[in-house]
């Protein structure tokens, strides 16, 4: 049986927010009187808790989760919905950003075809976003957060998410293509030139607007200079001069072209 990435984060997050779920459940829980006039009216209920959860967020929560539960289809409870996975969402920390997510979730399956189910879906996304590392180290949630963006942009294509998330796609694609560019040197520094063309080759093709292409190209070079395919190597050193004119790589590679030329004319023609 295949899983994907979706499939297996989606489960290790539902693990995830079933223990918050259940750490947050040991000791004393809030209590709130609501009166009767409160209680059956959807609308007051989430005024109560719009009003509460700014100051306590607990008891917020709990006039929100009363109100989704008493009245599941009314349009307040969507509100709720949203206001109860948007509190989670801007605390910022770890716990709640994995919560926010699985809120955004359960509201895009429950309301599947309301207006709000694009800006969930983002938001959904921004909770990878938010932790994504520096280049050189894990990028998982780098990966994660652009299938999310892109599903923003595959499911809801006419959104207003849709454009926003669109940047972000490229902002994410910018950040693993310079991770594996930092890879690529590394190998290239320590000789493995193999290794290097291999991560140079992935970004190449898998990221043509890598904002370093200048640096790729020269590099990519420079492993088939080093393994002496030099007829390889040229091309791209051409690429650099001629398409590159402000690089800062350029005298190095018309060093190199001129290094080629010198030793291919040292070796006689053979007839």
């Amino acid at each position: 049986m295949t899983w994907s990435l979706r499939s297996i984060t989606t489960i290790l997050l539902t693990c995830l927010v079933l223990i918050l779920f259940a750490t947050s459940g040991c000791g004393k829980k809030k209590q709130v009187d609501i009166s009767p006039d409160i209680s059956s009216s959807d609308e007051a209920l989430y005024k109560l808790g719009e009003s509460a959860i700014k100051k306590d967020t607990e008891k917020g929560l709990l006039y929100l989760r009363q109100l989704i539960d008493a009245f599941p289809k009314s349009f307040y409870a969507q509100r709720a919905k949203l206001l109860i996975a948007d509190s989670y969402f801007d605390k910022n920390d770890e716990s709640n950003l994995l919560l926010a997510a699985a809120e955004y979730r359960e509201f895009i399956r429950a309301y599947p075809y309301s207006p709000s189910a694009a800006y969930c879906q983002y938001q959904i996304a921004m909770t990878f976003y938010r932790k994504i590392l520096k280049p050189g180290r894990d990028q998982a949630k780098t990966m994660q957060a652009l299938e999310e963006f892109k599903r923003v942009v595959s499911d809801y294509p006419a959104s207003d998410q849709a454009k926003a998330a669109q940047e972000k796609i490229k902002e994410c694609e910018e950040k693993i293509a310079q991770h594996n560019f930092l890879i690529a040197k590394t190998y290239h520094k320590q000789k493995a030139y193999r290794a290097a063309l291999n991560r140079l080759t992935e970004i190449m093709s898998t990221y043509p607007d890598f904002s370093r292409m200048d640096e790729l190209y020269f590099y990519l070079g420079d492993c088939h200079f080093m393994m002496r395919k030099y007829d390889e190597a040229l091309p791209f050193f051409i690429k650099v001069v001629t398409d590159f004119p402000n690089s800062a790589l350029i005298k190095k590679a018309q060093n190199r072209q001129k290094e080629i030329e010198r030793l291919k004319a040292a070796v006689p023609d053979k007839k």
